[in-house]
């Protein structure tokens, strides 16, 4: 099989990647209690971390000419692992500067796993992002003669199944503003998993670096999901 898209199927993809996060997003964090300026910064702190940290890494492998005239921005390559994590920060910035206490992960967590379930369909009609090959009856020739392994959706059916689960969390409210960093640290441990059957080149000590940047992330939001339980529970004790 050969993906053969039209040309807008990318874009359109894309497009209705962001209109479904912002839907989802919208009811999720109106009921935050906070002013629509104050959602507007966290939504745009989340929008703009998340582009920028998706990006960075291909911009600083770019030539020094290239990225001081800002060409670097626009060549093709991003990354989903650091555009979560940079989405994250984002966020956590936007609320430090307006000095907003509330917990908005659990805001962000269905509609993030919406739209990079959507999102990754549109790297396999683009025919990016590709695995390594095999012998699988399930290979996809993305344009080179060779059957690889569709990782694109693998990776789709992962968020969607990450979707599943997040909507019967917040029905339940189980694990109340620890969702969105369960969540990341499930796909970190899926794509440093799925990092053996992508054709990424080796760094050090056989791990890509998303391998490697993976690892670094799961101490990161570990650390954090542990330190916000400890922050829970220390509240639901004094209010005994």
């Amino acid at each position: 099989m050969n993906p053969t898209p039209l040309p807008i199927t990318y874009p359109l993809l894309m497009l209705l990647a962001i209109v479904t996060a912002v839907l989802l997003a919208r009811p999720r964090q109106r009921k935050l209690g906070l002013s629509p300026t104050e959602r507007f910064a966290v939504g745009f702190g989340a929008f703009a971390g998340a582009m920028i940290a998706a990006k960075l890494p291909f911009v600083l492998a770019e030539d020094w000419a290239n990225v001081r005239s800002g060409l670097a921005w626009f060549s093709n390559g991003k990354t989903i692992v650091f555009g979560l994590a940079g989405g994250y920060l984002g966020v956590e910035v936007a609320k430090w500067s307006l000095d907003i206490r509330t917990k908005t992960g659990d805001s962000f967590a269905v509609p993030v796993a919406a739209a990079v379930a959507i999102g990754r369909l549109a790297c396999f009609v683009a025919g990016c992002c590709y695995g390594k090959p095999t012998g699988g009856l399930w290979g996809i020739d993305f344009g080179d003669g060779v059957l690889r392994h569709p990782t694109q959706l693998y990776e789709s059916a992962f968020h969607a199944t990450a979707l599943v689960v997040l909507l019967i969390l917040e029905k339940r409210n189980l694990f109340p503003g620890q969702r969105i960093k369960l969540y990341f640290i499930a796909y970190l441990i899926y794509r440093f998993i799925t990092e053996w059957i992508r054709p990424e080149p080796i760094l050090g000590y056989g791990l890509t670096g998303y391998q490697a940047a993976s690892l670094v992330l799961i101490g990161v939001f570990t650390a954090l999901y542990w330190r916000d339980a400890r922050a829970i529970r220390r509240s639901g004790e004094s209010m005994r």
